[in-house]
């Protein structure tokens, strides 16, 4: 083991120790290499990972599960709860999923639920996605495989996740569903630009969430925010390649709704999309509200600021007017550079016109041949204060 190796698990290892502790009290230690795991990157780890879960998961004081620096093949695994008392992960190396999507039955290949006092610190997941990619054809083949997200969390509250990589998934990276509660930070989370679906972090029907100090670059969304999602704080991600930080798709279901959101203080580096709101053009009820874009830099982005209530990624699409009522949008100190002249879409409903959407110290350039950058707004009602370049539409 090189010193800066040893030095780095050291070091997360004392601060995962010292987090459950300041929560918690003293922590157990299971290594999963107590458990016949071997780090050769080619045999199959999940019974040794899981049984050392199960212990630590009973533990009635808090346990931790500590997978020292190595290279570690690890078959799908569910990580189930309840537990008896906090429970930590600790991945002091590389997990490596098996590159042949026909391996997996289920829709994840690591998946917690039902934990309460869960941390997840260090590693680097490595959902080897690249025989995948040429499988996800959905957009033309309704039979297409179901491909795995790398990391999933279903029902999972109060949880720290920390200092963790996820390259090349099938599919998502990381998804939260029906979570409360979680605080994600020093997240990477890599995958080429073409690969397809391969969202960084998505999160449905979940409250309370924290997202910082990170970068993602992958082949769709940066993070995207589906229906049931409320109280969302996004802070310091650095995003590119990518599709932007979305809120939605929404509108294809009744009762979708997202309130609460807020992205600050985020850099977008050569993404389709920036900031982005997205609605299907169907007649499906439900509301989308209390957002607020702040300090935000883009550069090069083909559509820094984009609300769109006629989404179709995959046309021709059956076009209604949305029924989906969006209000209380802020766009607040955003800069940068824009590849389309189109620097600001606000796209709404017909049926239901956006409301009270405000514009604030926008400064978008654009530099192409039919410069300068324009605006384009539909169905708004709202209004815009300070510098605007391009000029306002509402």
């Amino acid at each position: 083991m090189s010193s800066k190796l040893g030095f780095g698990w050291a070091c997360l290892l004392i601060s995962l120790m010292v987090l459950v502790t300041e929560v918690r009290g003293r922590v157990k230690i299971f290594n999963v290499m107590n458990y016949r795991a071997v780090a050769d990157g080619a045999t199959d780890n999940s019974q040794a990972f899981l049984k050392a879960w199960k212990e630590a998961c009973e533990w009635k004081g808090n346990g931790s599960v500590l997978v020292p620096p190595g290279s570690y093949m690890v078959n799908s695994v569910r990580f189930e709860g309840p537990c008896k008392g906090s429970v930590g992960v600790v991945i002091g190396g590389l997990l490596k999923a098996p590159a042949d999507p026909s391996k997996f039955s289920t829709d994840s290949w690591i998946n917690f639920r039902y934990v309460d006092h869960l941390t997840v610190s260090g590693g680097t997941l490595d959902g080897q996605g690249q025989v995948a990619w040429g499988l996800n054809d959905c957009s033309k083949n309704s039979n297409c495989p179901r491909l795995p997200t790398t990391i999933r969390f279903d029902f999972v509250t109060n949880a720290w996740i920390d200092h963790v990589s996820s390259i090349n998934s099938k599919n998502n990276h990381i998804v939260l569903f029906g979570c409360e509660n979680v605080n994600m930070t020093h997240i990477r989370i890599s995958a080429p630009a073409d690969s397809p679906n391969t969202d960084g972090i998505k999160i449905g029907s979940s409250h309370g969430i924290r997202i910082s100090r990170s970068t993602i670059g992958t082949g769709d969304d940066c993070i995207a925010m589906l229906s049931g999602t409320k109280d969302v704080h996004i802070s310091n991600v650095v995003c590119g390649p990518g599709h932007g930080i979305s809120i939605g798709s929404l509108g294809k279901n009744n009762g979708d709704d997202v309130n609460g959101v807020v992205v600050k203080n985020c850099t977008f580096r050569g993404t389709s999309d920036g900031v982005r709101i997205k609605t299907w053009a169907a007649p499906s009820l439900g509301t989308a509200s209390n957002f607020i874009f702040q300090d935000i830099f883009m550069d090069q982005v083909g559509n820094p600021i984009i609300l769109d209530q006629e989404y179709c990624p995959y046309p021709p699409c059956r076009q209604q007017p949305s029924l989906l009522q969006i209000s209380n949008v802020t766009y607040r100190n955003i800069w940068g550079s824009s590849n389309a002249k189109v620097a600001v879409t606000l796209r709404c409903s017909g049926s239901k016109p956006c409301q009270n959407v405000v514009l604030e110290d926008i400064n978008l350039d654009y530099r192409g041949p039919d410069s300068p950058a324009t605006a384009l707004c539909s169905h708004v009602n709202g209004l815009s204060v300070g510098h605007q370049s391009p000029p306002p539409c509402i």
